[in-house]
């Protein structure tokens, strides 16, 4: 049985800085796309970052436009983990954080090509 869990969310003050984890069971997922995602109360879940399958020939990450620069997504295959190292937050961020993998190494951006997701870890940013 496939299984994704976050952890690493919590309350941080704007400008500092959270480090999400995600632990992926069940089956190998180095061939395939890991991805975070984010909801805020009341908004649709929306991408955050990728990163691609270990067999893929492309970009090996995608970022939002509203997190580039700021949030770094990394995977340790050999622990079938992904991270996502967040700087210099601000109170936009705070959201359920979800990661997600599917059956593409694609670098996707869209929800569809996803259908394992985790239940979500909660990161507020206070101003």
């Amino acid at each position: 049985q496939v299984q994704l869990v976050e952890s690493g969310g919590g309350l941080v003050q704007a400008g500092g800085s959270l480090r999400l984890s995600c632990a992926a069971s069940g089956r190998s997922f180095s061939t395939n796309a890991m991805a975070w995602f984010r909801q805020a109360p009341g908004k649709e879940r929306e991408f955050v970052g990728s990163a691609a399958g270990s067999m893929w020939r492309g970009e090996a990450t995608a970022y939002a436009d509203s997190v580039k620069g700021r949030f770094t997504i990394s995977r340790d295959n050999t622990k079938n983990t992904v991270y996502l190292q967040m700087n210099s937050l601000k109170p936009e961020d705070t959201a359920v954080y979800y990661c997600a993998t599917g059956t593409s190494g694609w670098p996707s951006s869209m929800r569809r090509e996803y259908n394992y997701w985790g239940q979500g870890t909660q990161v507020t940013v206070s101003s």
